[in-house]
């Protein structure tokens, strides 16, 4: 078997390259691509090409314009990395009969209410981002190919940029936080995503009515205020020595950004457990993993 993937050196990029090399021969590539295969997101031609040239058995998409607030000002860009390429993709693995990975956000939802989304819930997304996300799992399904699609939220990984790690950062700098404590998701590893990834491709090619749309978060819930909390909890506990000793919890409304923020970002994850014969862990449980590994590395 043979898996291309795309956005290798993402965060769940990262982590699916070891994740994903005991099931099949991976060909992973970042936006320079690898001699003639092209791996640039904005390019959806050669793309195209590219899986036409590799002849994969399954594609996964860890490829996406993730910048929210930029998304606004730069929203054709968004639309063209995270709905007409994943179109492109889409309408090759309908016609190769390839098995498409590919994965969403919670902020395809409208973030009202204080329910977990479903996967069967209407989109209603509030920002460029969502938009375009949305749009491009809309794609997926139209094109007819063989799809999981995991919606995922508040990921992190001890590599790249996010709020685990510039919260471990700015605690070793300052004494006072401010941080929202009106929005509530569930804090996703990376690792978790990838591993929960390798476990339902073979699933999926084996019997393809388990394919569709699933939300993959980890279980429970929290806010960015009692995360960040718990985030410099559990650092100190590791030996990790922290300036902060004043955490504020602020409102959304206090911190505008161009882009808006849902306040639900809960995803019901259910349907995943029960199809793939899973349990997904409470957030806090890959949150102490990562933090042991950025602190004891």
């Amino acid at each position: 078997m043979k898996i291309l993937l795309l956005g290798k050196n993402g965060q769940v990029g990262w982590e699916l390259q070891r994740a994903l090399a005991p099931l099949a021969e991976v060909i992973a590539l970042d936006r320079s691509g690898w001699g003639d295969f092209s791996g640039d997101m904005s390019q959806p031609q050669a793309i195209r090409e590219t899986i036409l040239k590799l002849k994969p058995n399954v594609v996964v998409n860890a490829s996406a314009y993730t910048a929210v607030d930029l998304a606004e000002a730069e929203s054709e860009l968004a639309d063209l990395i995270n709905h007409q390429t994943v179109k492109a993709i889409a309408d090759v693995c309908h016609q190769e009969q390839i098995l498409f990975v590919h994965y969403s956000t919670d902020y395809v939802f409208s973030g009202l209410g204080t329910q977990p989304f479903t996967e069967t819930d209407v989109v209603a997304p509030l920002n460029v981002y969502g938009k375009t996300k949305a749009l491009g799992e809309q794609a997926i399904i139209d094109s007819g190919c063989a799809h999981l699609i995991f919606r995922t939220s508040w990921v992190y990984a001890t590599k790249g940029k996010n709020f685990l790690k510039t919260m471990l950062n700015l605690a070793q700098q300052r004494e006072e936080l401010s941080i929202i404590d009106d929005q509530i998701g569930a804090p996703t590893s990376a690792e978790l995503i990838a591993d929960i990834t390798v476990h339902a491709i073979p699933q999926v090619l084996a019997n393809q009515q388990k394919a569709g749309i699933y939300h993959l978060v980890a279980s429970g819930e929290t806010t960015w205020f009692d995360y960040a909390n718990f985030i410099f909890k559990q650092a100190r506990i590791l030996g990790q020595t922290l300036q902060v000793a004043k955490v504020n919890p602020i409102a959304t409304s206090a911190y505008p950004t161009p882009a808006v923020r849902p306040h639900n970002s809960r995803l019901h994850n259910a349907k995943l457990q029960n199809t793939f014969e899973l349990i997904l862990p409470q957030w806090q449980k890959g949150v102490e993993r990562t933090l042991a590994e950025l602190i004891n590395q």
